[in-house]
């Protein structure tokens, strides 16, 4: 999964992304459901980990199940 279809994902969820804050190619998150924040690596049009975008929806309190489902 690219970071496009993450962001996509995490939009719909509820989530959305903080301003960027300098250079570098992460991109912090925030879950107003939960107030829990993570950090998201934007690397184009390379893939993600999928144990890099399990470790970002856990950290937001998100469920997998639903996440996948979005």
């Amino acid at each position: 999964m690219k970071y496009r279809e993450a962001a996509r994902k995490l939009k719909r969820l509820g989530c959305r992304e903080l301003p960027r804050r300098g250079r570098g190619s992460h991109r912090k998150w925030h879950n107003p459901a939960t107030d829990r924040a993570a950090v998201l690596p934007d690397w184009g049009a390379r893939d993600l980990k999928l144990g890099t975008i399990h470790a970002v929806v856990r950290q937001l309190g998100i469920d997998w199940q639903e996440f996948e489902q979005s």
